[in-house]
């Protein structure tokens, strides 16, 4: 159970603004929302994309189960492996959890590194068409070199922004073009704010470290994942049904690891090639982070600590309610 807030927020306020944390992979969000639920008297809504899966523990750096029991966290295990999970989904979940949260009297904190999902809890979903099955089933039979030239040719300024390597995000991209016949650069900017979530009553931050500090941080943190069997997982996973679900086998690391299983690679160049990965995943989050969300950021030095952030953090947040922002 979370402690009793130290420093809690006026008890005038019924309603505590939704707190959203994000950063890169491995730039230390968890242990500091963890902090921050328990000095504000808070609960942790996990944006990401991947944790609502069970049984995807190790590799998307799940809290344990004594973390969750530490404090409550929403949107984690929800769905079974052979389950599809998107934008509109989390949306939903999300906005629900906040309520929830709301109406206990406790302060929502959004914490995670999926920047789309932030984006449409703020500002709602894009005026796209929904997925059309027999599209999406050509379209995944396609090889990614050929939808890529398609995007290129149709769609220059998506093209130059999507993460090439990840073939579900360029699919879809075809798929929208080919439906509207409209370039899906242009409609992902037709955004629709959310009337449930004002963009001025959330208070929003953002963790950085330098490169170099985060680089030591994701290279620790992937041997420490293989230490505790992240091989293992993947291989009772796949038995699961990983390999059929073309959302989580997205999932940073797993699919190389599947590879790895498969005789591909060796589980030296495995570890070797995720730690590269998952450096350009986090360069790429900074990227996103920056250009599509107002964020007060805040910069983490190696000898910082969790502390010191959580009261910098608690404090903007008690300081600003109290300026009005949640009235």
């Amino acid at each position: 159970m979370a402690a009793e807030p130290e420093n809690g927020p006026p008890s005038s306020i019924s309603h505590s603004a939704p707190l959203l944390l994000a950063g890169p992979t491995a730039v230390g969000k968890s242990e500091i929302a963890a902090l921050l639920a328990e000095r504000l008297g808070g609960e942790i809504i996990s944006v990401d994309s991947m944790q609502v899966y069970r049984g995807m523990d190790i590799g998307t750096a799940k809290p344990s189960p004594g973390e969750r029991a530490r404090v409550p966290h929403h949107l984690i295990d929800v769905l079974d492996l052979p389950e599809s999970f998107d934008a509109a989904q989390f949306l939903q979940l999300a906005h629900r959890a906040v309520s929830d949260i709301q109406a206990r009297g406790r302060v929502p904190i959004l914490c995670g590194g999926t920047g789309l999902y932030f984006k449409v809890f703020l500002d709602g979903l894009g005026q796209t068409p929904p997925v059309d099955a027999a599209l999406r089933a050509l379209l995944r039979a396609t090889p990614l070199p050929e939808l890529l030239r398609e995007l290129a040719e149709r769609d220059p300024a998506a093209y130059e922004r999507i993460d090439r390597q990840n073939p579900r995000r360029v699919i879809r991209a075809i798929e929208v073009i080919r439906l509207t016949g409209q370039p899906f650069s242009s409609q992902r900017s037709n955004w629709q704010p959310s009337p449930l979530v004002p963009r001025s009553s959330s208070l929003q931050f953002g963790l950085a470290r330098t490169p170099a500090d985060l680089h030591r941080r994701i290279e620790a943190r992937v041997d420490a994942m293989f230490r505790r069997g992240w091989v293992a997982e993947t291989e009772a996973l796949l038995k699961r049904g990983l390999a059929q679900n073309q959302t989580a086998m997205q999932a940073l690391g797993y699919r190389h690891i599947v590879e790895h299983l498969r005789g591909e690679r060796s589980l030296a160049d495995t570890i070797a090639l995720i730690k590269i990965r998952t450096r350009q995943f986090a360069k790429r989050q900074m990227t996103w982070f920056r250009r599509q969300l107002r964020l007060t950021w805040v910069h983490l030095e190696p000898q910082s600590s969790a502390e010191e952030i959580v009261k910098t953090i608690a404090a903007h947040w008690t300081f600003s309610l109290r300026d009005g922002i949640d009235r």
